[in-house]
C-alpha cells in the first residue's frame, strides 16, 4: 500500500463532496500569480453578505528545492502576520520539518509552533508542538494502512494542565473509487462517511454524526456531477432540510467562476435563504 493520508485527510474526499463548490453568504475573489523568479502570490478578497464585513489576506510563497526548503508569508487584513517555513525530505526521506509563527502588531501578541511529519508505506505520522509561556501543548497523530483498511489515532495534552484536550480515533477503508470512513472524537462525538466514485462524471457521498447525550442524528447526502471539461454542478441536502447547489464554470484557463445558493426547505417562503459568488483568477 501506499503512503496513508494525514489524519486530518481521512475522510477528505467525502468532505470535499459537502464543502467545494459551495460559498453561499460571501462575494469571494483570488487571485494566484507566479513571478519568474518562482515566487508565488496569493490575494484573497470576501465579503459577508449578511454582516457586510469585508475582509483579505496577500500570502507570498518561495521555494528552494535543491535544500528542500518552502517559505510562506501571510499578512491579512486583521492584521496578523504569519511565517511558516518548512524543510522536507532533507535529513531522511519522508521526514518534514516546519516552523510556524504569527505575530499581531497592533497587541504584540506573539506564537509559534514546531511540526514535524513523517511519512512512508503503510504509516504516516505527525507531531506538533505549541509554545505556550504557561506550557507547550502537544498534538500528535499516527495513521496506518494496510490493503486499503486504515486505522488513526489523535490527541492533544496540555502539558501546562497535564490533560488530554483531545482523544480521537478513527477507522475506514479506501479503495480505488469507494472510501469508508468513521471516527470517534472524545468518547461523545460519533461520525461516519461514505465516498463512491460513480462513474467518470458523478461522485457522490454520504455522512453521518451523533453526539452524546443527543437524540437527533445529523445526516447530509451530496453529490457532484462533471457537465464537461469546464464545468460541473453540486448540489447537497441535510436533515434540517437545507438544500445547497453550487455551479462552477472555467471560462477560460486560469479564470474559474463560482455560483452556489442555500435555501431553507422548510420555509422557502420565508426568505433567509443565501446566495454567493467566488471569482479566481490564475496566471
Amino acid at each position: 500500500m501506499a503512503v496513508p493520508p494525514a489524519f486530518s485527510d481521512l475522510g477528505k474526499s467525502a468532505k470535499d463532496i459537502f464543502s467545494k463548490g459551495f460559498g453561499y453568504g460571501v462575494l469571494k475573489l483570488d487571485v494566484k500569480t507566479k513571478s519568474q523568479s518562482g515566487v508565488e502570490f496569493v490575494t484573497s478578497g470576501s465579503s459577508n453578505t449578511d454582516t457586510g464585513k469585508s475582509g483579505g489576506h496577500l500570502e507570498t510563497k518561495y521555494k528552494l528545492s535543491d535544500l528542500g526548503l518552502t517559505f510562506n508569508q501571510k499578512w491579512t487584513t486583521d492584521n496578523t502576520l504569519t511565517t511558516e517555513i518548512t524543510m522536507e525530505d532533507q535529513l531522511a526521506k519522508g521526514l518534514k520539518l516546519g516552523l510556524d509563527t504569527s505575530f499581531v502588531p497592533n497587541t504584540g501578541k506573539k506564537s509559534a509552533k514546531l511540526k514535524t511529519g513523517y511519512k512512508r508505506d503503510y504509516m504516516n505520522l505527525g507531531c506538533d508542538l505549541d509554545f505556550d509561556l504557561a506550557g507547550p501543548t502537544v498534538h500528535a497523530a499516527a495513521v496506518l494502512g494496510f490493503e486499503g483498511w486504515l486505522v488513526g489515532y489523535q490527541l492533544g495534552f496540555d502539558t501546562a494542565k497535564s490533560k488530554l484536550t483531545k482523544n480521537n480515533f478513527a477507522f475506514g477503508y479506501k479503495a480505488g473509487d469507494f472510501q469508508l470512513h468513521t471516527h470517534v472524537n472524545d468518547s461523545t462525538e460519533f461520525g461516519g462517511s461514505i465516498y463512491q466514485k460513480v462513474n467518470g462524471n458523478l461522485e457522490t457521498a454520504v455522512n453521518l454524526a451523533w453526539t452524546s447525550g443527543s437524540n437527533n442524528t445529523r445526516f447530509g447526502i451530496g453529490a457532484k456531477y462533471q457537465l464537461d471539461k469546464d464545468s460541473s454542478v453540486s448540489a447537497k441536502v441535510n436533515n434540517g432540510c437545507l438544500v445547497g447547489v453550487g455551479y462552477t464554470q472555467t471560462l477560460r484557463p486560469g479564470v474559474k467562476l463560482t455560483l452556489s445558493a442555500l435555501v431553507d426547505g422548510k420555509s422557502v417562503n420565508g426568505g433567509g435563504h443565501k446566495v454567493g459568488m467566488g471569482f479566481e483568477l490564475e496566471a
